[in-house]
């Protein structure tokens, strides 16, 4: 933390989540700790900032003027960091990224690869989990930035697209669909097909496709559900049965021509890949730098390498 901007950064949090237990989760900071740096400040000023009569807190008048200042200062403290790092050269931090199972298992570790040979001093930890982990792992503190497929519009955070992602079918070599580029969503309840479990992004989004073209769980032939991409995949090329991913989790495969992907006539089923962060935060510079990095990465071009 730059300087004396501790406390404004407790007062900011409080202020936001109008709760100290909130902000002492978000803090990392017991919740007397965030009280005695909040009245550390009302004494400060000689005056309440908070008004604690209801059930939740809100800012008094003075309150509200002194947030409206500590934003605007802890944004310029950002900045002074940003522009002295800059002159030195030296990017270095650490960042915490959380991702998805399809983005942090076939996305990221290229794109973290090509960002580290630009910024080697920058550390990135990277976990995984499902989308409803990460979300969880943001809105605790525990990460700076996570990166999500499927739906978090009804979330409280700041949601924003990276890029489309497209779910395809996947058939082994020698099935008869093999020859096709396309196939229509009705011939997929002829054939035995593979599930991911409840909870996973992927499979939010297929059944959301189906049902908007009439086909329920009920008219599939399902043979199996299994636990991640990879096993679908084996179970896929083994001939057992026909399954859907992503894109991205497939180009190996298709690329040695073990496994084909083919696309959906009616239309394609596509999803989002979005990254996702907390409301209102101030980041860091390594965190920047690696957000503009993600902007701008050419991940088309990583996706045409598989033909």
């Amino acid at each position: 933390m730059a300087m004396d901007d501790h406390k404004l950064r407790v007062f900011c949090t409080v202020a936001e989540t109008k709760s100290f237990s909130k902000a002492s989760e978000i803090i990392h900071l017991t919740q007397p700790a965030v009280s005695l740096q909040i009245q550390a400040l009302e004494e400060l000023y000689e005056t309440k900032l908070f008004d604690r009569s209801s059930n939740t807190v809100t800012l008094t008048p003075a309150g509200e003027v002194l947030y409206k200042y500590a934003k605007h200062i802890l944004g310029l403290y950002a900045s002074a960091e940003k522009e002295v790092g800059e002159l030195t050269g030296l990017v270095k931090g650490s960042i915490a990224l959380g991702a998805s199972t399809t983005i942090g298992n076939y996305l990221l570790p290229k794109v973290i690869a090509d960002f580290r040979k630009t910024r080697p001093k920058i550390k990135i930890h990277l976990q995984i989990g499902n989308t409803k982990r990460v979300i969880e792992l943001l809105k605790s503190g525990n990460i700076d930035l996570g990166l999500v497929e499927g739906d978090v519009t009804k979330q409280k955070i700041a949601v924003e697209r990276l890029i489309k992602d497209e779910l395809c079918l996947i058939v082994p070599p020698q099935h008869t669909w093999s020859k096709k580029a396309d196939i229509s969503f009705l011939d997929i309840t002829k054939e035995p097909f593979i599930f991911r479990e409840e909870g996973s992004g992927t499979r939010q989004v297929i059944e959301k496709y189906f049902t908007k073209h009439g086909i329920t769980t009920q008219n599939m032939k399902i043979s199996m559900i299994l636990g991640g991409t990879e096993a679908i995949k084996h179970t896929v090329e083994n001939g057992m049965g026909i399954s859907i991913v992503s894109r991205w989790a497939a180009l190996k495969e298709a690329k040695f021509g073990t496994l084909k992907m083919l696309s959906f006539k009616e239309e394609k089923m596509m999803r989002d890949f979005s990254l996702i962060s907390q409301k209102y935060s101030v980041f860091s510079h390594a965190v920047e730098e690696f957000l503009d990095y993600l902007k701008s990465y050419p991940y088309d071009k990583l996706l045409s390498h598989e033909s």
